[in-house]
């Protein structure tokens, strides 16, 4: 069901600015009037006609596609694209922000599958033509983006405005604290939870913040801390971020007051839950007589997604990128009465319309970019897509022996963590009645309780009888690395387990598979953690190598009876025991065999 404003008006926008520098939370519905822009010539006198409406008192929502830029200067080169290169609703009041609970149902969502036209040969050749065009000296950094696309079931235009407001209420919890908007033209809706400021103009004061630098979350605080360390005193990093900035400062000075420009922060390192992200603020005091279209013929498109110099960085985009971009890499905001504009840099956004959904992923790219670090850049900056294109629940599997619940604070610890990670409503007092509901029902013998905590605060207990463990078990060793080791949904435990099940063993006699990773070091098992007994001491993987931190493992390593070690798959010769563990079943001897070859008998 479609959140609905007061007296029953339809929702046509939601603007969630509230990290900005004028935090705003607002609803909008039905239109006044509804400005287009289907033409280069139509795009600045819409912005005109924006801001006299502001000017005159109202709301003014909507954005300004990539392909617009060639409106404010025609030797910016574009791809052709399809649809408005502006759509602006305008509004004589803004609503409060509605209660999205429907919308916020993670169950009611088909999973998307996202699909590439992009392959790794193709991104290595792109990367290596940009590196040529630096060292002519044609430009000195190029953002490089392509779409990733998926379908959608529905084709009633009903439905798809209520998947949309769904995938939206996702991807905001995936990346929180954003510059938020969503936007109906009823053609096609925007979701967009971009970090990246565009500008933020109000009485003659401008500030951009340009979005440059890019970092994995680590897999412990220590590897996290390190992380932001390294983005934050990065050579690279910091070069790419300046290049912009320096950009920026050129592009403000065409519409700013002599000697005004300013830049106040310089290499600020923010987390975001699956990255780090470098930004520095550039501000100044715009000309008296100034006007939205001309802040926006300064400074359009954002530097940060184009590259420096930005003509000739536009040139090579064109040349290597097969589309247009639309709505990703333009410009998505707000500009209230009085005439104060707030936009966004669409990164991180999504447009859904009839023929699909469509999100644009890039990274800069320097003479120091490597395409092996620039490829693991894009899976990251797309992990927040793949959080919030499938619903999923947090997961703990605990034990339950005559009515008793093993490591229990522990486990709901765990999925408190979890919660405060993806941004899930937690009530633990629920968790634990939910449980004892369980205990009491099953108060005799071994079982399985799966506690499932759903993103709207719902949890879900389930009872198994739990067989015997054996005392011995086999184990294989994967084949190839699993290369979601780096993943939040590794690190934390959830439902969404696609990258586990792909190691399921075929054969019954074979408990489960030990995984390792892309640098060839042991990780886990898919339903446990492991332990070897090397040179004397029993070690299990250190958390730097990507693996879920299990309950026992912790509880084992507080105790002192296993240390953490980089183990690499050419140390398990020297391993002299194995062993299985697992909040669930405990401590199991184990023996480690090679998988069978695809194709084999198992």
């Amino acid at each position: 069901m479609t959140p609905a404003l007061p007296g029953g008006e339809p929702l046509t926008a939601l603007i969630d600015f509230g990290a900005g520098p004028a935090p705003m939370r607002l609803a909008f519905g039905r239109a006044r009037t509804t400005l287009v822009a289907s033409t280069l010539e139509e795009v600045v006198p819409l912005l005109d006609a924006v801001h006299r409406h502001a000017m005159q008192g109202r709301w003014c929502v909507g954005y300004v596609r990539y392909e617009a830029a060639p409106a404010f200067d025609p030797a910016m080169a574009v791809h052709p694209g399809q649809g408005p290169l502006a759509w602006f609703s305008v509004h004589d009041e803004a609503h409060p922000w509605p209660d999205m609970a429907d919308s916020d149902a993670d169950g009611a969502r088909e999973p998307l599958e996202w699909h590439s036209r992009l392959d790794r040969p193709q991104f290595d050749r792109a990367i290596s033509r940009i590196h040529d065009a630096i060292e002519r000296g044609d430009v000195y950094q190029v953002n490089f983006t392509a779409s990733i696309r998926a379908q959608r079931q529905a084709s009633d235009a009903g439905v798809q405005r209520q998947e949309s407001l769904r995938l939206f209420a996702a991807l905001c919890r995936a990346q929180p604290r954003a510059y938020a908007a969503w936007i109906d033209t009823g053609a096609q809706q925007v979701a967009s939870v971009s970090p990246e400021l565009f500008f933020h103009w109000q009485d003659g004061h401008i500030l951009t913040r340009p979005m440059k630098g890019t970092a994995a979350r680590g897999a412990t605080p220590a590897a996290d801390a390190a992380a932001a360390e390294a983005l934050r005193s990065s050579v690279k990093e910091r070069a790419e971020n300046v290049m912009i900035v320096d950009l920026l400062r050129n592009d403000l000075s065409r519409i700013s007051q002599p000697f005004s420009v300013r830049v106040e922060r310089l290499f600020d390192v923010a987390a975001w839950p699956t990255v780090w992200q470098m930004t520095s603020d550039v501000q100044a005091r715009t000309r008296s007589g100034t006007t939205l279209a001309e802040v926006f013929g300064a400074l359009f498109p954002c530097g940060s997604v184009t590259g420096a110099p930005k003509l000739s960085a536009m040139r090579m985009i064109r040349a290597l990128e097969p589309e247009a971009r639309g709505v990703y890499c333009g410009a998505v905001g707000i500009v209230r009465p009085g005439g104060a504009a707030t936009f966004n840099v669409p990164i991180r956004t999504v447009t859904v319309g009839s023929e699909g959904l469509a999100c644009g992923i890039g990274s800069g790219v320097t003479i120091d970019a490597h395409a092996q670090g620039e490829w693991a850049e894009w899976r990251n900056k797309r992990a927040f897509l793949m959080r919030a294109s499938a619903p999923f629940q947090i997961l703990e599997t605990l034990r339950l022996q005559d009515g008793t619940f093993h490591n229990l604070a522990l486990h709901l610890q765990r999925m408190a963590d979890a919660a405060a990670h993806f941004g899930y409503r937690l009530d633990l007092e629920e968790g634990e009645r939910s449980l004892q509901r369980i205990a009491h029902a099953n108060a005799r013998g071994a079982w399985r309780v799966r506690l499932l905590l759903h993103a709207t605060g719902r949890f879900e207990a389930q009872a198994f009888a739990l067989p015997a463990s054996p005392a011995r078990v086999t184990l294989q060793l994967a084949r190839r690395p699993i290369e979601e080791a780096d993943s939040e949904f590794v690190r934390f435990k959830t439902t969404r387990r696609g990258h586990y099940e792909a190691f399921a063993p075929a054969d019954p006699e074979v408990f489960d598979t030990l995984l390792w990773n892309e640098r060839g070091e042991i990780t886990e098992c898919t339903r446990g953690n492991v332990a070897l007994l090397i040179d004397g001491r029993w070690v299990t993987p250190s958390g730097s190598s990507g693996l879920l931190p299990g309950i026992e493992r912790g509880r084992l390593l507080q105790d002192g009876k296993l240390a953490e070690a980089v183990i690499r798959r050419e140390d398990l010769g020297r391993a002299s025991a194995v062993a299985f563990i697992n909040s669930l079943r405990g401590w199991i001897d184990a023996a480690v065999i090679d998988a069978p070859a695809a194709g084999d008998e198992a």
